[in-house]
């Protein structure tokens, strides 16, 4: 992953608009927050293969960025991304990374499924 080039991101979501795309969203604070030994809450939040179509994406910020992805009901967004990768030219890959390196937050979106390291989805 490279750091977010806003300019690259946001053409990569614009052509995915008006798809159908599998996003996967995950954030954590759980075990880094555990392994700290600090008092903090230990949340999670956790979707994989969601079926989404959305009629506008939008990156803002000046770093940590947010993605908004605003769909016909309501929208879907990542807050604190700060990395980016775009796999086999069609996966968009965003993930927000402390600056020990943890990650606190990532959002994915193919038009394919994503699978697990075996293959499954």
């Amino acid at each position: 992953m490279q750091p977010i080039n806003k300019a690259d991101v946001q053409e990569k979501l614009n052509q995915l608009v008006n798809q159908d795309v599998y996003i996967h969203l995950e954030t954590t604070t759980g075990s880094y927050a555990c392994l700290q030994g600090e008092k903090a809450v230990s949340v999670c939040a956790y979707i994989r293969n969601g079926k989404v179509n959305y009629q506008r994406g939008q990156i803002t910020g000046s770093g940590p960025y947010r993605v908004g992805l605003k769909m016909q009901d309501g929208w879907v967004y990542a807050e604190g991304l700060t990395d980016f990768e775009v796999m086999d030219g069609e996966k968009l890959l965003l993930a927000g990374h402390d600056d020990q390196g943890q990650l606190g937050i990532a959002l994915q979106i193919s038009p394919e499924p994503f699978k697990n390291d075996s293959g499954r989805e």
